[in-house]
């Protein structure tokens, strides 16, 4: 947090280094789009989370500004804590003309439009933000009050529903920083590439936790977000306890394997996907269902990233199941190429690409792109 304070207070300073927070989409090491300021800009809000000020009203109203326009533009878009918590400072100041600014967080994706409360664009009153709004000549003024009341004009959100959603967000976004759930400090660790601290974060969650399902399976997605893909998939290991049925003990099995494949384990991977198929035996209809697609896929990972003899073997069994599964998707044909090509199935990677490339017109068809 020491970091985040100081960057809180330049940001205090002077306007002008407010662009080193602004949304700039750029690549990262993976080749992936992302937010290059993204870390900054979360240290700041951060920080404004811990200490809230009158005069950084102007401060908080851009970047607000800044996370809806990331929302909006990012490749994979959606609604992060970050954008949730820049709403709730803002929020906080209650004034009513900031309805505007949470408009366009709420509209900027489907996932923002879902997951976005209503509350925060009531936050100044709820009979105070529907005057507001019905009075203005803003060029939004129709789109949000047909939001914020029902047919008969009435709002969708109550004052008695708006007090009870201030006390569960307050909760949610406390003032003191050793409130906080460890979990939060985890996430935060890795947004701005502290992996080592984010791991210490984790062992400090788990250590006196009870060996349950959620541990474990938090356990799991942090250890593999971290890339300790082998203790990860010890941990997916130890949960396979918790497998009651076929239908639980399938997706187990498989999510090992790829746990497995992906610490270099091919071996282990392999059983992972050979117990899939026995659990497999006993879902009803799994050919049909995106299980029956996850597991071909696994398969021809495996296929693709294993030991030349071992990679053979997985391949064969990767090809014969899926002949028995449908509608496989482009990822998953994709990979069928590759790990066709791997073996020297040369056949084979003929068919899946013919396969590949009737999948990728078919999808340009349909978003009319061919």
């Amino acid at each position: 947090m020491e970091a985040a304070r100081r960057a809180l207070e330049r940001a205090r300073s002077s306007s002008a280094g407010w662009h080193e927070l602004r949304y700039a989409r750029g690549t990262d090491a993976d080749g992936q789009s992302c937010d290059e300021n993204a870390g900054r800009r979360a240290s700041v809000l951060w920080a404004l989370q811990y200490d809230r000020r009158a005069g950084d009203l102007p401060l908080v109203r851009w970047l607000v500004g800044q996370e809806a326009q990331c929302r909006r533009e990012a490749p994979f878009q959606g609604l992060t804590d970050e954008t949730e918590l820049a709403g709730y400072l803002l929020a906080e100041y209650r004034q009513v003309e900031d309805v505007w600014l949470h408009w366009e967080i709420k509209r900027a994706n489907f996932d923002t439009w879902c997951g976005y409360d209503a509350e925060y664009l009531f936050a100044a009153g709820v009979s105070a933000t529907v005057a507001f709004v019905r009075d203005s000549g803003h060029a939004d003024r129709d789109d949000v009050l047909a939001y914020l009341v029902d047919q008969e004009g009435e709002p969708g959100v109550s004052e008695e529903g708006l007090a009870q959603w201030w006390g569960g967000t307050r909760s949610r976004f406390p003032g003191d920083p050793t409130a906080e759930d460890p979990l939060t400090w985890i996430a935060r660790a890795k947004l701005v590439g502290e992996q080592v601290l984010a791991r210490e974060w984790l062992d400090r969650w788990a250590v006196d936790r009870p060996r349950d399902r959620a541990t474990l399976s938090q356990l799991r997605y942090e250890l593999a977000d971290l890339g300790a893909f082998a203790e990860a998939a010890s941990a997916q290991r130890e949960s396979l306890v918790f497998a009651d049925n076929a239908w639980d003990a399938a997706p187990a099995w498989q999510s090992l394997a790829g746990l497995e494949r992906q610490a270099g384990n091919h071996a282990a991977a392999w059983e992972a996907l050979r117990e899939c198929r026995r659990a497999l035996h006993d879902v009803s209809g799994w050919t049909e269902v995106g299980l029956g697609r996850m597991y071909v896929e696994e398969l021809f990972l495996l296929a693709r990233s294993a030991s030349a003899e071992l990679a053979a073997v997985v391949f064969g069994e990767a090809d014969r199941q899926a002949r028995h599964v449908p509608r496989l998707p482009l990822v998953v044909l994709r990979v069928a190429v590759e790990a066709a090509d791997r073996v020297g199935q040369q056949t084979a990677a003929r068919r899946y690409r013919q396969l590949r490339d009737a999948e990728q017109l078919r999808i340009d068809v349909e978003l009319g792109r061919a």
